[in-house]
């Protein structure tokens, strides 16, 4: 069993290689019931300023998971800044006893500080990550990424920046702009149903965002933008192994 969250879909790529039929966690978390029982259970997950999304803590915490291996592959862009350890600590907070934790560098879609045309160019060499994680999720290994103190001191020096700001400043990072033709695809691509289309116009509503940046990276548009500067606002990613249809069935909150 393996759940995943992903916004441009590098991490459903990475769940699709260790299992066929992942289960998306935007869709999970709204189920009746959040018991658990596998032989295995793993997550896939993206990490924003070192660590799992907010919606991936939140399953975390109102999950029960009744298995032998836990394991979590988490996805990054730059640095990890010891991702493997700060969910390492989530997973005992959670009474969630994780076997595995590791890290897969690839593209880096955080928009501020990325130019996607420039990112598309670099080969990451996912594959050759991904083929010593597979054989040890096939031999159950034990252990978690190294993480040094540079990933420390990177992930302090994050949140020491980020208590300078208002606690809700990424809730208001997207804005649309006039050339919205009301689409409907950064609804059906929003994995918190933050973004909702409201007479012919898309509309944003702060709260609950994950700050994926799906709606901006699928906007045909590119009517959706950020209150912040973008390295190149005419440049957007999206996986290439995963398509769009594939990211609105994994993220659309359409009851």
């Amino acid at each position: 069993m393996l759940f995943y969250f992903t916004g441009t879909g590098n991490s459903l790529y990475i769940a699709k290689q260790i299992e066929e039929n992942p289960i998306s966690i935007p869709q999970a978390i709204h189920g009746e019931s959040l018991e658990f029982t596998a032989d295995s259970i793993g997550v896939v997950a993206p990490v924003y300023g070192h660590e799992v999304p907010s919606m991936v803590k939140e399953f975390l915490r109102k999950g029960k998971f009744h298995t032998d291996y836990f394991y979590m592959i988490l996805t990054y862009g730059n640095r990890h800044g010891g991702a493997a350890e700060l969910a390492k600590n989530l997973c005992d907070e959670c009474g969630i006893a994780a076997n595995y934790i590791q890290v897969v560098l690839m593209v880096d879609n955080w928009l501020p500080g990325f130019d996607m045309d420039e990112q598309k160019k670099l080969d990451k060499k996912v594959e050759e990550q991904m083929k010593p994680i597979l054989e040890d999720l096939r031999n159950r290994k034990n252990g978690i990424a190294e993480v040094t103190e540079i990933d420390r001191a990177a992930h302090k020096e994050f949140v020491n920046r980020m208590s300078q700001m208002p606690s809700d400043a990424w809730q208001h990072l997207l804005r649309v702009t006039e050339d919205c033709v009301g689409c409907g695809i950064c609804e059906q691509v929003c994995p918190s149903g933050s973004i909702r289309v409201m007479d012919d116009v898309a509309v944003h509503t702060p709260g609950n965002c994950q700050t994926c940046l799906a709606c901006v990276h699928a906007c045909p548009q590119k009517a959706i933008g950020l209150n912040v500067p973008e390295k190149n606002p005419q440049a957007r990613y999206r996986n290439e192994h995963i398509s769009l249809k594939e990211i609105i069935e994994a993220n659309s909150q359409e009851k």
